[in-house]
């Protein structure tokens, strides 16, 4: 069965213009839906069923504690990671020694990363290639040797190409140095050389990969291309075309200094539910192509500080916190600029509570504060109206800080030549699997469907 999902039907004239409208999730823009005039928070339900994905559930937490020995993640743990594409399956290979790889990626359209971009960065090490630090219950961010447990090789496209596609004013080499700025980024979370290989499209072309490029474009009509991303006659070939290029790293035979020539080594993609329309073509070109199908695992979208009604974008410095921003700037921006979910004065909110399910300074906790009782007892206590929204900006601005305070102080140590030590298409990586230990096969499956 095709993983490809046709979009709904555009609203007409007269329902468009009224003041409710449905939610808008695609690669390019995410909005809740809008009731009377209000932005309302992302409808996950509706995405899980409208994009046919399948849910994270208690069963699939409790498999990935069994086979790795170790709790799941905070993203897991909240459900910030909500939905998947085959992740049981790829679970199934794990439990039989065979190897996988990770892919995700950063389209570089500005020359510093936002704390929304850290989320799949964070995932990706410390979830599937758990550090020490992590496991000793230390800041995730500690500098401690890997201790990983999945073992698998990790990838990180930086599509500057797309960028220079989609954004007129962007000039190529713009875009490229975007890319290795942001590849610093990166590294700061404390990745191993020997098992990632971050690659600037512009700069990472070879016959593996334009092979792969070539055989998934002549899969995709244009009429497909159009139907999934919306794409119209202005649009250049270009942009049309770059599914393509998104799609081939799925494949490991499209990195050769890594796999060598073999195709049969499945990847998981971490990614925001939003990037699901790419990889949903892709899955239909990996059985064409007779490749393994990507697996995927979605993210909930990281909400701007306006809210999830506007978009986090480089050309608006306070729609995002980012990586090289000071203490004052993290404190200015989330005091003045994040939403709130609270009541228009303190006696309304003392008495009626407040809506930590729309308050970014709430949703930022959610995401980066590891104690999970504490995240509890904010989200009770602004529900209830006995914490204020002065406060819980407070508390955000703290873990906020720390969180970027400790990427800034990386990111020094990462010089140029640790830069081409993950971005060499000539240095091998290493592949291999660490066998899962402990696991009891009678129940080892319980997850499988």
């Amino acid at each position: 069965m095709s993983d490809t999902t046709m979009p709904a039907e555009p609203v007409a004239g007269a329902e468009a213009a009224a003041a409710n409208a449905q939610q808008k999730i695609d690669p390019w823009s995410v909005q809740g839906a809008m009731v009377d005039g209000k932005v309302q928070a992302i409808d996950y339900d509706k995405l899980i069923d409208d994009f046919g994905t399948k849910r994270i559930d208690d069963e699939l937490l409790a498999r990935l504690e069994r086979l790795t020995g170790h709790r799941p993640h905070r993203f897991l743990r909240r459900g910030l990671f909500f939905s998947h594409r085959d992740l049981s399956q790829l679970l199934d290979k794990y439990e039989q020694g065979k190897p996988f790889f990770l892919y995700t990626g950063r389209g570089p359209s500005s020359g510093s990363m936002h704390v929304g971009h850290m989320v799949p960065f964070i995932f990706c090490k410390y979830v599937l290639l758990l550090g020490a630090a992590l496991l000793a219950g230390l800041s995730p961010l500690a500098a401690a040797p890997a201790l990983d447990v999945f073992q698998a090789p990790l990838v990180i496209q930086l599509t500057d190409d797309e960028k220079f596609l989609f954004k007129r004013e962007l000039t190529m080499q713009d875009a490229n140095k975007f890319a290795i700025d942001n590849a610093k980024d990166i590294i700061s979370f404390g990745f191993d050389p020997e098992r990632t290989f971050i690659f600037s499209n512009l700069d990472y072309m070879n016959s593996a990969f334009y092979r792969n490029v070539v055989r998934i474009a002549k899969t995709i009509t244009t009429s497909v291309s159009k139907a999934t991303f919306g794409f119209n006659d202005s649009d250049s070939v270009g942009k049309l075309h770059f599914v393509s290029v998104q799609a081939a790293p799925s494949f490991s035979n499209t990195f050769p200094h890594i796999f060598g020539p073999k195709g049969d080594v499945p990847c998981l993609i971490p990614c925001a539910i939003d990037q699901d329309p790419y990889f949903r073509l892709t899955r239909d070109v990996a059985s064409k192509l007779k490749y393994p199908k990507p697996a995927l695992i979605h993210s909930k979208f990281f909400p701007a500080l306006q809210g999830s009604g506007s978009k986090m974008s480089a050309s608006d410095p306070n729609s995002a916190i980012y990586i090289q921003d000071t203490p004052a700037q993290i404190k200015n921006k989330i005091n003045r600029h994040a939403f709130s979910g609270g009541q228009a004065t303190a006696e309304l909110h003392a008495q009626l509570g407040g809506d930590p399910d729309v308050d970014v300074s709430f949703q930022y906790l959610r995401f980066f504060l590891d104690d999970d009782e504490e995240v509890a007892r904010i989200e009770a206590e602004y529900r209830s109206g006995a914490l204020s929204t002065g406060n819980l900006k407070k508390r955000c601005i703290e873990v906020v800080q720390e969180l970027v305070k400790a990427v800034q102080d990386r990111r020094k140590t990462v010089t140029d030549e640790v830069v081409q030590s993950f971005m060499d298409p000539t240095l091998p990586k290493k592949c291999d699997v660490k066998p899962p230990a402990n696991v009891d096969p009678s129940v080892a499956k319980v997850a499988k469907k």
